[in-house]
């Protein structure tokens, strides 16, 4: 990030010289003058006449001298016809400007009345009217009121480049952070986040990239996930296909082969059917659809287009409703994780009985049950029926039990859904639930 700091700091350097330029052309242009009020002229020119009185020439020079120095004008004490009382010489041409309007106005207002520009004379005369007070306001040294006060502005310029500083900081650390977890997570940390909390356009990225990462990761791990199972899985009945076509070329009972054949290639059909299945419930978070959905519509879809094969299996569908709720989700999704564990049912319950499937109300949660008649599970195992490929081999074999991914899916669904689903033996027989939480 050395380069965005340089170009910050440069920036704000062209902003801080631009800005002494300003301020110190500001304060010529507007440099306070002396602003001489009626009542203290008045009591200026009383005090040079008893200077002059009390001390002569002596006190009334060492008099206005001072005037000088601390109004930075130039003061005359003239008589009537305008002498100066302390040179003699002749102030007419001062006393008759200082009679003319003021032709350079000062630009802003100031307490006091109308100000008058640099060497326009001002004339203050006495109580008796015998004597008048001349003073002509200098024009400024910029040597002096400028530059002479320079270093008055340093702390000001000290200041600003501090602030620069922390803003460039302030700016490139965090990004420079950010670049730090983006590398780390492209060279393979796909578990790389930034801490970043801000509440500016700088943590709006950062947020964005946790985002992007956390559905970056779950892509891939999807993925993996899928070529670790598919390659697992899949190669178990590639062996017996293999075995099966050699059958096929050399055995009497080709029919038999043959048949063999078509049983494991409606098993490959079906493991990769369901792999996909699995892969898709766990996959982009943005391409679900979260939408209000009617659950006993949900429900009632998914048992409908269960019924064939539950009439094949000679199993009858229940329905026991307890009301309607509604809840929030992707309808495909649940429709997949409620179908899984329905058909898991049907195909492990005894022959003549009834499958119940149950909807019911909790704090917050609707809550659907799936209760077959079968032989239940071990009680050690009903948390790992919910794993992909787990199969209680006495009572779900291979040939009739499926694969062991319906109840994966089915549990990486409702997890999707923030909601939960398990498993409990119910003498005889296994319910399944799944809870899901109710639109807020």
């Amino acid at each position: 990030m050395k380069g965005i700091f340089r170009k910050i700091l440069a920036w704000f350097g062209a902003l801080l010289l631009f800005s002494l330029v300003a301020f110190v052309a500001t304060t010529w242009f507007f440099m306070p003058r002396p602003n001489i009020f009626g009542n203290l002229r008045k009591l200026q020119v009383e005090d040079a006449i008893m200077a002059l009185d009390l001390g002569g020439k002596p006190a009334l020079s060492e008099y206005l001298n001072r005037l000088n120095r601390l109004f930075d004008a130039q003061h005359y004490l003239v008589d009537g016809q305008a002498r100066d009382l302390l040179s003699g010489d002749d102030r007419r041409e001062i006393w008759q400007r200082a009679t003319e309007p003021a032709n350079q106005p000062r630009r802003l207002p100031s307490f006091g009345g109308p100000q008058r520009g640099p060497n326009h004379p001002m004339r203050e005369i006495s109580a008796d009217g015998r004597y008048a007070l001349l003073l002509v306001l200098r024009e400024p040294d910029l040597r002096t009121s400028i530059w002479g006060n320079l270093p008055n502005y340093l702390w000001i310029v000290l200041v600003i480049v501090l602030l620069c500083y922390a803003l460039a900081v302030t700016l490139a650390r965090p990004l420079s952070e950010l670049r730090e977890t983006m590398v780390r997570f492209g060279a393979g940390d796909l578990d790389a986040r930034s801490s970043l909390r801000r509440k500016d356009e700088i943590g709006d990225l950062a947020r964005a990239f946790n985002d992007m990462a956390g559905r970056t990761k779950t892509l891939l791990t999807a993925e993996r996930r899928l070529l670790q199972d598919i390659s697992h899985e899949l190669r178990s009945p590639l062996n017996r296909l293999g075995f099966a076509v050699e059958l096929a070329r050399s055995s009497a009972d080709r029919n038999g082969a043959l048949d063999r054949i078509k049983h494991e290639s409606n098993r490959l059909t079906s493991l990769v059917g369901e792999l996909i299945q699995m892969t898709r419930a766990e996959g982009d978070p943005a391409e679900r659809i979260n939408e209000p959905l009617e659950l006993s519509e949900e429900v009632e879809q998914v048992v409908r287009e269960a019924e064939i094969e539950a009439e094949v299996r000679h199993v009858r569908l229940v329905r026991r409703w307890q009301g309607n709720f509604k809840v929030m989700g992707d309808a495909v999704l649940l429709a997949r994780a409620l179908d899984n564990v329905l058909r898991n049912a049907i195909r492990h319950t005894a022959t003549g009985t009834a499958v119940e499937i149950g909807i019911d109300g909790r704090p917050g949660q609707a809550v659907v049950s799936v209760r077959d008649q079968g032989p239940g599970v071990p009680e050690e195992m009903l948390v790992s029926i919910f794993k992909p490929f787990f199969r209680v081999e006495s009572d779900r074999a291979r040939d009739s039990g499926g694969i062991g991914l319906g109840l994966a899916i089915a549990q990486r669904a409702v997890v999707l859904h923030h909601g939960e689903i398990s498993a409990h033996n119910a003498q005889p027989g296994l319910i399944v639930e799944l809870r899901l939480p109710l639109q807020s």
